[in-house]
């Protein structure tokens, strides 16, 4: 790939708005105030524009005396874009978390509740993008969470208000027999927080009865009696 042609006299100093007669002085000062217009994080900059800009500057500044030049431009490149990975815990309540940027740099970021894969956010002059990762108890699918809690069989076989340890917390729920069968409660706005664009989301509770907990035979011959006489 060939070599981008070296800008010219004349535009390097229409990019930085100075006159053939600039000093180094004069000519640091306008490369400080172009870069900041075309930062990409400006509004009506790009990494383009701010490439010209830094262009622009090495040619006019090697028309100065060695003794007025200076090694390396007073601003650097613009940084690359990032990845911020949270947690389903993260996106919905919010919080601090540590964060390596792509130069290196660790910093500490303050989180608002109700962040979205695809979301961005910025810190440390950089756009990091969001990326929700889930586990095998917690998923995060849309706006929702998706969430396997254990119940005692006899619960699910039952029904009732019951109370369930949820990686959310506790939550109270009422839990019907028909739910119980398919083994699936939906909590309605317990999700995700709506923000931006952004839904408010629900918890949807999947049910998995407790291992070592199984019914026993004559439990279920009694409710099958009971519900014949019943009828």
């Amino acid at each position: 790939m060939s070599a981008d042609p070296p800008i010219s006299l004349r535009s390097a100093r229409e990019v930085l708005g100075v006159g053939p007669l600039a000093g180094a002085g004069e000519l640091r000062r306008a490369f400080r105030e172009a870069a900041k217009r075309a930062h990409p994080d400006r509004p009506g900059g790009g990494a383009e524009r701010f490439r010209q800009v830094v262009a622009a500057y090495h040619r006019l500044q090697g028309l100065q005396p060695a003794s007025e030049r200076i090694i390396q431009p007073p601003a650097p490149r613009p940084p690359e874009p990032g990845v911020l990975t949270i947690g389903p815990l993260l996106a919905l309540r919010g919080g601090s978390v540590e964060h390596r940027l792509p130069d290196g740099r660790r910093i500490r970021l303050r989180l608002p509740a109700g962040l979205r894969s695809g979301d961005t956010v910025r810190a440390g002059g950089c756009e990091l993008h969001v990326v929700l990762r889930g586990a095998p108890e917690m998923m995060v699918r849309g706006d929702d969470l998706w969430i396997s809690v254990a119940v005692a069989p006899r619960t699910l076989d039952e029904g009732g208000r019951v109370a369930l340890d949820t990686p959310v917390g506790r939550r109270i729920v009422w839990l019907t027999r028909k739910a119980g069968e398919r083994k699936l409660v939906r909590l309605v706005g317990q999700g995700l927080p709506a923000r931006g664009g952004h839904a408010q989301g629900h918890i949807f509770l999947r049910l998995a009865p407790t291992a070592g907990q199984a019914d026993s035979a004559a439990r279920t011959l009694l409710r099958r009696f009971a519900a014949a006489w019943a009828a």
